[in-house]
Protein backbone atom coordinates (compact mmCIF):
# COMPACT_ATOMS: atom_id res chain seq x y z
CA UNK A 1 0.00 0.00 0.00
CA UNK A 2 2.82 2.39 0.93
CA UNK A 3 4.57 1.57 -2.35
CA UNK A 4 1.40 2.45 -4.22
CA UNK A 5 1.18 5.77 -2.41
CA UNK A 6 4.81 6.55 -3.23
CA UNK A 7 4.17 5.80 -6.88
CA UNK A 8 1.11 8.04 -6.87
CA UNK A 9 3.12 10.92 -5.38
CA UNK A 10 6.00 10.47 -7.83
CA UNK A 11 5.90 12.78 -10.82
CA UNK A 12 5.67 11.17 -14.25
CA UNK A 13 9.16 10.93 -15.70
CA UNK A 14 9.39 13.61 -18.33
CA UNK A 15 11.70 13.17 -21.29
CA UNK A 16 14.31 15.85 -20.69
CA UNK A 17 15.57 17.86 -23.62
CA UNK A 18 19.09 17.64 -22.26
CA UNK A 19 19.58 15.30 -19.26
CA UNK A 20 20.71 11.69 -19.91
CA UNK A 21 17.96 9.09 -20.01
CA UNK A 22 19.02 7.50 -16.72
CA UNK A 23 18.72 10.82 -14.85
CA UNK A 24 15.34 11.71 -13.36
CA UNK A 25 14.50 15.20 -14.51
CA UNK A 26 11.54 17.41 -15.29
CA UNK A 27 10.91 20.39 -17.49
CA UNK A 28 11.39 22.88 -14.64
CA UNK A 29 15.10 22.03 -14.54
CA UNK A 30 15.78 22.15 -18.28
CA UNK A 31 17.20 25.20 -20.05
CA UNK A 32 14.39 27.66 -20.72
CA UNK A 33 12.98 27.32 -24.26
CA UNK A 34 13.00 30.44 -26.47
CA UNK A 35 9.25 31.03 -26.27
CA UNK A 36 9.71 31.79 -22.54
CA UNK A 37 12.53 34.28 -23.01
CA UNK A 38 10.29 37.18 -22.04
CA UNK A 39 12.38 39.20 -19.57
CA UNK A 40 13.78 42.45 -20.98
CA UNK A 41 15.80 45.18 -19.31
CA UNK A 42 12.51 46.82 -18.35
CA UNK A 43 11.40 43.60 -16.67
CA UNK A 44 14.55 43.52 -14.56
CA UNK A 45 13.88 47.14 -13.61
CA UNK A 46 10.39 46.23 -12.46
CA UNK A 47 11.70 43.15 -10.67
CA UNK A 48 14.05 45.19 -8.51
CA UNK A 49 11.47 47.84 -7.94
CA UNK A 50 9.33 45.00 -6.61
CA UNK A 51 12.12 43.69 -4.40
CA UNK A 52 13.42 47.00 -3.06
CA UNK A 53 10.45 49.35 -2.65
CA UNK A 54 9.34 47.37 0.39
CA UNK A 55 8.80 47.71 4.10
CA UNK A 56 12.08 45.94 4.90
CA UNK A 57 14.21 48.27 2.72
CA UNK A 58 12.45 51.30 4.22
CA UNK A 59 13.05 50.03 7.77
CA UNK A 60 16.66 48.89 7.24
CA UNK A 61 17.90 52.38 6.38
CA UNK A 62 15.93 54.08 9.14
CA UNK A 63 17.29 51.58 11.67
CA UNK A 64 20.87 52.35 10.57
CA UNK A 65 20.09 56.04 11.02
CA UNK A 66 18.83 55.31 14.54
CA UNK A 67 22.09 53.59 15.50
CA UNK A 68 23.80 56.95 15.83
CA UNK A 69 25.00 57.71 12.31
CA UNK A 70 24.10 60.87 10.45
CA UNK A 71 21.60 60.93 7.60
CA UNK A 72 24.46 61.47 5.15
CA UNK A 73 26.33 58.49 6.58
CA UNK A 74 23.25 56.32 6.24
CA UNK A 75 22.56 57.26 2.62
CA UNK A 76 26.21 56.70 1.70
CA UNK A 77 26.42 53.28 3.35
CA UNK A 78 23.12 52.30 1.72
CA UNK A 79 24.62 53.24 -1.66
CA UNK A 80 27.77 51.20 -1.01
CA UNK A 81 25.66 48.25 0.15
CA UNK A 82 23.56 48.52 -3.01
CA UNK A 83 26.69 48.43 -5.18
CA UNK A 84 27.94 45.40 -3.24
CA UNK A 85 24.66 43.73 -4.17
CA UNK A 86 24.39 45.02 -7.73
CA UNK A 87 27.84 44.15 -9.12
CA UNK A 88 27.85 40.42 -8.17
CA UNK A 89 24.18 40.16 -9.16
CA UNK A 90 24.86 41.44 -12.66
CA UNK A 91 27.98 39.30 -13.09
CA UNK A 92 26.33 36.09 -11.85
CA UNK A 93 23.11 36.87 -13.69
CA UNK A 94 25.05 36.48 -16.93
CA UNK A 95 25.14 32.70 -16.39
CA UNK A 96 21.37 32.49 -16.65
CA UNK A 97 21.07 35.10 -19.41
CA UNK A 98 23.73 33.42 -21.56
CA UNK A 99 22.83 29.76 -21.01
CA UNK A 100 19.21 29.93 -19.76
CA UNK A 101 19.85 27.54 -16.87
CA UNK A 102 18.78 27.93 -13.20
CA UNK A 103 21.15 28.53 -10.31
CA UNK A 104 20.97 24.95 -8.89
CA UNK A 105 22.29 23.63 -12.20
CA UNK A 106 24.82 26.41 -12.85
CA UNK A 107 26.48 25.98 -9.45
CA UNK A 108 27.61 22.45 -10.38
CA UNK A 109 30.25 23.90 -12.71
CA UNK A 110 32.19 25.37 -9.80
CA UNK A 111 31.19 23.21 -6.82
CA UNK A 112 30.72 19.81 -8.41
CA UNK A 113 27.70 17.55 -8.84
CA UNK A 114 27.17 16.76 -5.14
CA UNK A 115 28.86 19.61 -3.26
CA UNK A 116 26.63 21.93 -5.26
CA UNK A 117 23.74 20.63 -3.16
CA UNK A 118 25.29 22.41 -0.17
CA UNK A 119 24.73 25.75 -1.94
CA UNK A 120 21.25 24.74 -3.04
CA UNK A 121 20.20 23.59 0.44
CA UNK A 122 21.66 26.73 2.06
CA UNK A 123 19.69 28.95 -0.27
CA UNK A 124 16.49 26.92 0.19
CA UNK A 125 16.61 27.12 3.99
CA UNK A 126 17.12 30.86 3.90
CA UNK A 127 14.29 31.36 1.41
CA UNK A 128 11.92 29.29 3.52
CA UNK A 129 12.60 31.33 6.67
CA UNK A 130 12.30 34.65 4.88
CA UNK A 131 9.05 33.55 3.27
CA UNK A 132 7.57 33.18 6.74
CA UNK A 133 8.99 36.47 8.00
CA UNK A 134 7.66 38.40 4.99
CA UNK A 135 4.30 36.70 5.41
CA UNK A 136 4.18 37.94 9.00
CA UNK A 137 4.77 41.47 7.75
CA UNK A 138 2.01 40.89 5.20
CA UNK A 139 -0.38 39.90 7.98
CA UNK A 140 0.32 43.25 9.61
CA UNK A 141 -0.74 44.96 6.37
CA UNK A 142 -4.12 43.21 6.47
CA UNK A 143 -5.14 44.56 9.90
CA UNK A 144 -5.54 48.26 8.91
CA UNK A 145 -7.25 47.19 5.67
CA UNK A 146 -9.98 45.31 7.52
CA UNK A 147 -10.17 47.98 10.24
CA UNK A 148 -10.75 50.62 7.56
CA UNK A 149 -13.82 48.69 6.40
CA UNK A 150 -15.03 47.54 9.83
CA UNK A 151 -13.58 49.85 12.52
CA UNK A 152 -14.60 47.42 15.28
CA UNK A 153 -11.94 45.01 13.98
CA UNK A 154 -9.28 47.24 15.54
CA UNK A 155 -10.67 46.38 18.98
CA UNK A 156 -11.27 42.68 18.37
CA UNK A 157 -10.99 40.79 21.69
CA UNK A 158 -8.12 38.35 22.04
CA UNK A 159 -8.93 34.73 22.89
CA UNK A 160 -5.46 33.22 22.41
CA UNK A 161 -3.03 32.59 25.29
CA UNK A 162 0.15 34.63 25.62
CA UNK A 163 2.18 31.54 24.71
CA UNK A 164 0.71 31.69 21.18
CA UNK A 165 2.73 34.88 20.56
CA UNK A 166 -0.10 36.21 18.41
CA UNK A 167 -3.53 37.67 19.07
CA UNK A 168 -6.84 36.56 17.61
CA UNK A 169 -6.82 39.65 15.43
CA UNK A 170 -3.27 38.91 14.28
CA UNK A 171 -4.09 35.30 13.40
CA UNK A 172 -7.18 36.28 11.40
CA UNK A 173 -5.13 38.86 9.51
CA UNK A 174 -2.43 36.28 8.87
CA UNK A 175 -4.93 33.78 7.47
CA UNK A 176 -6.48 36.46 5.25
CA UNK A 177 -3.03 37.42 3.97
CA UNK A 178 -2.32 33.86 2.90
CA UNK A 179 -5.72 33.60 1.24
CA UNK A 180 -4.80 36.65 -0.84
CA UNK A 181 -1.19 35.65 -1.51
CA UNK A 182 -1.59 31.96 -2.41
CA UNK A 183 -3.12 32.37 -5.91
CA UNK A 184 -0.24 34.66 -6.90
CA UNK A 185 2.32 31.98 -6.02
CA UNK A 186 1.34 29.92 -9.04
CA UNK A 187 1.91 32.57 -11.69
CA UNK A 188 4.60 31.20 -14.06
CA UNK A 189 7.90 33.00 -13.67
CA UNK A 190 8.03 34.14 -17.28
CA UNK A 191 4.68 35.93 -16.77
CA UNK A 192 5.53 37.71 -13.51
CA UNK A 193 6.49 40.89 -15.33
CA UNK A 194 2.80 41.82 -15.57
CA UNK A 195 2.54 41.75 -11.77
CA UNK A 196 5.72 43.78 -11.42
CA UNK A 197 4.37 46.37 -13.86
CA UNK A 198 1.23 46.82 -11.79
CA UNK A 199 3.20 47.28 -8.59
CA UNK A 200 5.72 49.66 -10.16
CA UNK A 201 2.92 51.95 -11.26
CA UNK A 202 1.28 52.23 -7.83
CA UNK A 203 3.61 51.53 -4.89
CA UNK A 204 6.40 54.15 -5.41
CA UNK A 205 3.96 57.08 -5.77
CA UNK A 206 2.14 55.94 -2.62
CA UNK A 207 5.43 55.66 -0.66
CA UNK A 208 6.45 59.14 -1.85
CA UNK A 209 3.06 60.53 -0.85
CA UNK A 210 3.46 59.12 2.68
CA UNK A 211 6.89 60.76 3.01
CA UNK A 212 5.62 64.12 1.74
CA UNK A 213 2.61 64.00 4.07
CA UNK A 214 4.56 63.28 7.24
CA UNK A 215 7.27 65.78 6.29
CA UNK A 216 4.69 68.55 5.84
CA UNK A 217 3.02 67.50 9.07
CA UNK A 218 6.38 67.82 10.85
CA UNK A 219 6.94 71.30 9.43
CA UNK A 220 9.58 70.24 6.94
CA UNK A 221 12.87 68.47 7.41
CA UNK A 222 15.46 71.01 6.36
CA UNK A 223 17.67 70.27 9.32
CA UNK A 224 17.77 66.48 8.77
CA UNK A 225 21.05 66.39 6.87
CA UNK A 226 22.69 69.01 9.06
CA UNK A 227 22.42 66.90 12.22
CA UNK A 228 25.78 65.35 13.09
CA UNK A 229 26.34 61.71 14.03
CA UNK A 230 26.17 60.90 17.72
CA UNK A 231 29.16 58.53 17.50
CA UNK A 232 32.68 59.47 16.53
CA UNK A 233 36.10 58.14 15.63
CA UNK A 234 36.70 54.42 15.22
CA UNK A 235 33.32 53.64 16.78
CA UNK A 236 31.64 55.55 13.96
CA UNK A 237 33.76 53.83 11.30
CA UNK A 238 32.99 50.32 12.54
CA UNK A 239 29.31 51.16 13.05
CA UNK A 240 29.27 52.38 9.45
CA UNK A 241 30.78 49.12 8.21
CA UNK A 242 28.52 46.99 10.39
CA UNK A 243 25.36 48.64 9.08
CA UNK A 244 26.62 48.50 5.51
CA UNK A 245 27.30 44.77 5.85
CA UNK A 246 23.90 44.18 7.44
CA UNK A 247 22.06 45.95 4.60
CA UNK A 248 24.18 44.12 2.01
CA UNK A 249 23.53 40.75 3.66
CA UNK A 250 19.77 41.14 3.39
CA UNK A 251 20.03 40.77 -0.39
CA UNK A 252 23.14 38.60 -0.59
CA UNK A 253 21.14 35.58 -1.70
CA UNK A 254 19.99 37.16 -4.94
CA UNK A 255 23.60 37.69 -6.00
CA UNK A 256 23.83 33.90 -5.84
CA UNK A 257 20.59 32.66 -7.38
CA UNK A 258 19.78 35.48 -9.80
CA UNK A 259 20.06 32.91 -12.62
CA UNK A 260 16.67 31.57 -11.52
CA UNK A 261 15.27 34.76 -13.08
CA UNK A 262 17.88 35.87 -15.61
CA UNK A 263 17.47 32.55 -17.45
CA UNK A 264 14.24 34.03 -18.83
CA UNK A 265 16.18 36.96 -20.30
CA UNK A 266 15.32 37.83 -23.88
CA UNK A 267 18.86 39.07 -24.56
CA UNK A 268 22.18 38.32 -22.84
CA UNK A 269 22.55 41.98 -21.89
CA UNK A 270 19.24 42.13 -20.01
CA UNK A 271 20.71 41.70 -16.49
CA UNK A 272 23.02 44.72 -16.99
CA UNK A 273 20.03 46.94 -16.28
CA UNK A 274 20.28 45.83 -12.67
CA UNK A 275 23.55 47.71 -12.17
CA UNK A 276 21.99 51.20 -12.01
CA UNK A 277 18.55 50.12 -10.83
CA UNK A 278 19.51 48.29 -7.63
CA UNK A 279 21.39 51.29 -6.16
CA UNK A 280 18.71 53.73 -7.34
CA UNK A 281 15.74 51.94 -5.78
CA UNK A 282 17.63 50.98 -2.63
CA UNK A 283 18.87 54.51 -1.94
CA UNK A 284 15.54 56.18 -2.74
CA UNK A 285 13.56 53.80 -0.52
CA UNK A 286 16.16 54.13 2.24
CA UNK A 287 15.90 57.91 1.98
CA UNK A 288 12.14 57.62 2.39
CA UNK A 289 12.67 55.65 5.59
CA UNK A 290 15.17 58.13 7.04
CA UNK A 291 12.99 61.18 6.31
CA UNK A 292 9.85 59.51 7.66
CA UNK A 293 11.63 58.32 10.83
CA UNK A 294 12.97 61.80 11.53
CA UNK A 295 9.61 63.48 10.86
CA UNK A 296 7.66 60.95 12.92
CA UNK A 297 9.60 61.97 16.02
CA UNK A 298 8.33 65.53 15.61
CA UNK A 299 4.76 64.47 14.80
CA UNK A 300 4.16 61.58 17.21
CA UNK A 301 6.89 62.04 19.79
CA UNK A 302 8.58 58.76 18.88
CA UNK A 303 10.64 57.40 16.01
CA UNK A 304 8.57 55.13 13.76
CA UNK A 305 10.78 52.88 11.65
CA UNK A 306 8.09 51.14 9.61
CA UNK A 307 5.48 52.72 7.30
CA UNK A 308 2.91 50.43 8.93
CA UNK A 309 3.63 52.09 12.29
CA UNK A 310 2.85 55.43 10.70
CA UNK A 311 -0.43 54.09 9.29
CA UNK A 312 -1.37 52.76 12.74
CA UNK A 313 -1.20 56.35 14.05
CA UNK A 314 -3.70 57.68 11.53
CA UNK A 315 -6.72 56.78 13.65
CA UNK A 316 -9.10 59.69 14.06
CA UNK A 317 -7.51 61.83 11.34
CA UNK A 318 -9.77 63.23 8.56
CA UNK A 319 -9.90 60.75 5.69
CA UNK A 320 -7.83 58.31 7.74
CA UNK A 321 -9.86 55.21 6.91
CA UNK A 322 -9.58 55.66 3.14
CA UNK A 323 -5.88 56.52 3.33
CA UNK A 324 -5.14 53.55 5.61
CA UNK A 325 -7.01 51.19 3.30
CA UNK A 326 -5.27 52.42 0.15
CA UNK A 327 -1.72 52.58 1.58
CA UNK A 328 -1.98 49.27 3.44
CA UNK A 329 -3.34 47.54 0.33
CA UNK A 330 -0.36 48.69 -1.72
CA UNK A 331 2.14 47.68 0.97
CA UNK A 332 0.37 44.33 0.97
CA UNK A 333 0.92 44.06 -2.80
CA UNK A 334 4.59 45.01 -2.30
CA UNK A 335 5.00 42.26 0.30
CA UNK A 336 3.42 39.63 -1.96
CA UNK A 337 5.63 40.61 -4.91
CA UNK A 338 8.72 40.49 -2.71
CA UNK A 339 7.78 37.12 -1.25
CA UNK A 340 7.29 35.61 -4.69
CA UNK A 341 10.32 37.10 -6.41
CA UNK A 342 12.84 36.66 -3.59
CA UNK A 343 11.63 33.60 -1.69
CA UNK A 344 9.04 31.18 -3.01
CA UNK A 345 10.42 30.84 -6.56
CA UNK A 346 13.97 30.39 -5.28
CA UNK A 347 12.90 27.77 -2.74
CA UNK A 348 10.94 25.86 -5.38
CA UNK A 349 13.83 25.84 -7.86
CA UNK A 350 16.16 24.55 -5.16
CA UNK A 351 13.76 21.81 -4.08
CA UNK A 352 13.16 20.72 -7.68
CA UNK A 353 16.89 20.15 -8.08
CA UNK A 354 17.20 18.17 -4.85
CA UNK A 355 14.07 16.04 -5.37
CA UNK A 356 13.20 16.04 -9.10
CA UNK A 357 11.28 12.77 -8.86
CA UNK A 358 8.82 14.18 -6.33
CA UNK A 359 8.89 17.97 -6.65
CA UNK A 360 8.10 20.40 -9.44
CA UNK A 361 7.78 24.19 -9.19
CA UNK A 362 4.12 24.12 -8.12
CA UNK A 363 4.69 21.50 -5.43
CA UNK A 364 7.71 23.48 -4.25
CA UNK A 365 5.49 26.54 -3.83
CA UNK A 366 3.04 24.56 -1.70
CA UNK A 367 5.82 23.15 0.49
CA UNK A 368 7.29 26.62 0.96
CA UNK A 369 3.85 27.89 1.95
CA UNK A 370 3.28 25.08 4.46
CA UNK A 371 6.76 25.01 5.99
CA UNK A 372 7.76 28.66 5.81
CA UNK A 373 4.32 30.14 6.27
CA UNK A 374 2.95 27.83 8.98
CA UNK A 375 5.24 25.09 10.36
CA UNK A 376 7.91 27.61 11.40
CA UNK A 377 5.30 29.76 13.21
CA UNK A 378 6.92 32.95 11.88
CA UNK A 379 4.87 35.16 14.21
CA UNK A 380 6.90 33.65 17.06
CA UNK A 381 10.11 34.34 15.15
CA UNK A 382 9.08 37.97 14.73
CA UNK A 383 8.37 38.25 18.45
CA UNK A 384 12.01 37.35 19.12
CA UNK A 385 13.04 39.36 16.11
CA UNK A 386 16.36 40.79 17.29
CA UNK A 387 18.09 37.43 17.63
CA UNK A 388 16.48 35.95 14.53
CA UNK A 389 17.18 38.87 12.22
CA UNK A 390 20.76 39.00 13.47
CA UNK A 391 21.09 35.37 12.43
CA UNK A 392 19.43 35.92 9.07
CA UNK A 393 21.65 38.89 8.31
CA UNK A 394 24.61 36.78 9.35
CA UNK A 395 23.66 34.18 6.76
CA UNK A 396 25.67 36.31 4.35
CA UNK A 397 28.76 34.48 5.62
CA UNK A 398 27.54 31.46 3.61
CA UNK A 399 26.26 33.42 0.60
CA UNK A 400 29.32 35.63 0.04
CA UNK A 401 31.80 32.84 -0.82
CA UNK A 402 29.25 31.17 -3.08
CA UNK A 403 28.75 34.44 -4.98
CA UNK A 404 32.51 34.99 -5.25
CA UNK A 405 33.28 31.47 -6.47
CA UNK A 406 30.42 31.47 -8.98
CA UNK A 407 31.63 34.79 -10.43
CA UNK A 408 35.28 33.76 -10.56
CA UNK A 409 34.54 30.39 -12.14
CA UNK A 410 32.31 31.71 -14.92
CA UNK A 411 34.11 34.92 -15.84
CA UNK A 412 37.80 34.32 -14.98
CA UNK A 413 38.50 30.58 -14.88
CA UNK A 414 36.24 29.19 -17.59
CA UNK A 415 35.78 32.48 -19.47
CA UNK A 416 32.01 32.00 -19.92
CA UNK A 417 32.50 28.60 -21.58
CA UNK A 418 30.29 25.94 -19.99
CA UNK A 419 29.23 22.59 -21.41
CA UNK A 420 25.53 22.82 -20.51
CA UNK A 421 24.63 19.17 -21.27
CA UNK A 422 27.49 18.09 -18.98
CA UNK A 423 25.92 20.06 -16.13
CA UNK A 424 22.93 17.71 -16.33
CA UNK A 425 25.08 14.57 -16.36
CA UNK A 426 25.99 13.46 -12.80
CA UNK A 427 29.15 11.78 -14.14
CA UNK A 428 30.05 14.50 -16.64
CA UNK A 429 33.11 16.74 -16.68
CA UNK A 430 31.82 18.73 -13.70
CA UNK A 431 31.76 15.70 -11.43
CA UNK A 432 35.35 16.44 -10.36
CA UNK A 433 36.24 13.86 -7.64
CA UNK A 434 33.51 12.31 -5.52
CA UNK A 435 31.16 14.93 -6.91
CA UNK A 436 33.10 17.72 -5.19
CA UNK A 437 35.44 20.41 -6.48
CA UNK A 438 38.03 20.50 -3.69
CA UNK A 439 38.98 24.06 -4.62
CA UNK A 440 35.51 25.35 -3.76
CA UNK A 441 35.43 23.24 -0.60
CA UNK A 442 38.70 24.66 0.72
CA UNK A 443 37.63 28.23 -0.13
CA UNK A 444 34.41 27.83 1.83
CA UNK A 445 36.16 26.40 4.87
CA UNK A 446 38.84 29.10 4.95
CA UNK A 447 36.26 31.88 4.58
CA UNK A 448 33.50 30.62 6.86
CA UNK A 449 35.38 29.13 9.85
CA UNK A 450 36.91 32.43 11.12
CA UNK A 451 33.45 34.05 10.95
CA UNK A 452 31.66 31.44 13.07
CA UNK A 453 32.56 33.08 16.41
CA UNK A 454 31.08 36.33 15.12
CA UNK A 455 27.94 34.49 14.01
CA UNK A 456 27.58 32.90 17.45
CA UNK A 457 28.02 36.28 19.12
CA UNK A 458 25.43 37.90 16.83
CA UNK A 459 22.85 35.23 17.66
CA UNK A 460 23.57 34.97 21.41
CA UNK A 461 25.47 38.12 22.41
CA UNK A 462 24.96 37.48 26.12
CA UNK A 463 26.39 33.97 26.02
CA UNK A 464 29.29 34.28 23.56
CA UNK A 465 32.10 36.81 23.81
CA UNK A 466 34.74 37.32 21.12
CA UNK A 467 37.85 39.47 20.79
CA UNK A 468 37.85 42.78 18.96
CA UNK A 469 39.67 41.44 15.89
CA UNK A 470 37.10 38.72 15.19
CA UNK A 471 34.29 41.18 15.88
CA UNK A 472 35.69 43.61 13.31
CA UNK A 473 36.21 40.80 10.79
CA UNK A 474 32.59 39.80 11.25
CA UNK A 475 31.56 43.43 10.69
CA UNK A 476 32.83 43.19 7.10
CA UNK A 477 31.85 39.54 6.57
CA UNK A 478 30.31 40.01 3.10
CA UNK A 479 33.22 41.93 1.56
CA UNK A 480 35.71 39.64 3.27
CA UNK A 481 33.90 36.50 2.10
CA UNK A 482 33.37 37.61 -1.49
CA UNK A 483 36.86 38.90 -2.22
CA UNK A 484 38.80 36.24 -0.31
CA UNK A 485 36.87 33.39 -1.94
CA UNK A 486 37.37 34.95 -5.38
CA UNK A 487 41.12 35.33 -4.86
CA UNK A 488 41.60 31.85 -3.38
CA UNK A 489 39.53 30.15 -6.07
CA UNK A 490 41.55 31.86 -8.77
CA UNK A 491 44.82 30.84 -7.03
CA UNK A 492 43.85 27.16 -6.79
CA UNK A 493 42.68 27.04 -10.41
CA UNK A 494 45.75 28.84 -11.69
CA UNK A 495 48.19 26.39 -10.11
CA UNK A 496 46.03 23.25 -10.05
CA UNK A 497 43.49 23.59 -12.87
CA UNK A 498 40.94 20.95 -13.76
CA UNK A 499 41.74 20.84 -17.47
CA UNK A 500 38.79 18.72 -18.54
CA UNK A 501 36.40 21.56 -17.58
CA UNK A 502 38.34 24.18 -19.58
CA UNK A 503 36.57 23.62 -22.89
CA UNK A 504 37.39 25.70 -25.99
CA UNK A 505 33.84 26.92 -26.67
CA UNK A 506 30.38 26.99 -25.16
CA UNK A 507 28.20 23.91 -25.59
CA UNK A 508 24.70 25.37 -25.12
CA UNK A 509 21.57 23.62 -24.00
CA UNK A 510 19.23 25.65 -26.19
CA UNK A 511 20.30 26.72 -29.66
CA UNK A 512 18.51 29.24 -31.83
CA UNK A 513 19.42 29.47 -35.48
CA UNK A 514 18.33 32.77 -36.98
CA UNK A 515 17.50 31.07 -40.27
CA UNK A 516 15.99 27.74 -39.32
CA UNK A 517 14.68 28.31 -35.81
CA UNK A 518 15.41 26.21 -32.76
CA UNK A 519 17.84 23.33 -33.13
CA UNK A 520 16.51 20.66 -30.80
CA UNK A 521 19.21 18.02 -31.30
CA UNK A 522 22.04 19.18 -29.08
CA UNK A 523 24.31 16.38 -30.22
CA UNK A 524 24.19 17.74 -33.76
CA UNK A 525 25.56 21.08 -32.66
CA UNK A 526 29.28 21.79 -32.75
CA UNK A 527 30.51 18.19 -32.67
CA UNK A 528 34.05 19.51 -32.81
CA UNK A 529 33.49 21.32 -29.53
CA UNK A 530 32.06 18.26 -27.80
CA UNK A 531 34.87 16.12 -29.20
CA UNK A 532 37.43 18.61 -27.95
CA UNK A 533 35.90 18.45 -24.48
CA UNK A 534 36.02 14.65 -24.58
CA UNK A 535 39.67 14.77 -25.72
CA UNK A 536 40.59 17.12 -22.88
CA UNK A 537 38.89 14.76 -20.46
CA UNK A 538 40.79 11.78 -21.85
CA UNK A 539 44.11 13.62 -21.64
CA UNK A 540 43.36 14.63 -18.07
CA UNK A 541 42.53 11.07 -17.09
CA UNK A 542 45.75 9.81 -18.73
CA UNK A 543 47.77 12.32 -16.73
Amino acid sequence: MSLLRRRNWALPKQPSSIAPDHVWSNADQDPVPPEKWTWTGWTFTQYWLSDLVTISTWSAASSAFASGLSATDTILLTLVAALCNAIPTVLNGAVGADLHIPFPVAIRASYGTYFGYFCVASRAILAMFWFGVQSSYGGRCVTPIIAAIWPSYADLPNHLPASAAITTQGMISYVVYHAVQTPFLFIPTHKLHYMFMFKSALVPPMALAMVIWISVKAGGGADLFSKPATVHGSERAWLWLTNMTSITGGFSTLAVNISDFSRFSKKPGGPVWQLPMIPFFKVITGLFGIIAASASQNVYGEILWSPLDIIDNWKGSPGARAAAFFCSSLWLLATICNNISANSISFSNDLVTMCPKWINIKRGMVICLLLGGWALCPWIIIRNGTTFLSFMGAYAIFMAPIAGILFCDYWIIKRRKYDVPALYDPKGIYYYKLGTNWRALVCNLVVIVPLLPGLAHAVTPNNVSINTGLQHLYSINYLYGFFLSTAMYWFFNYFWPDRQTLIPAVVPGVIVDNLSGVVSDIESFAPDVKQAARSDKAISEDM
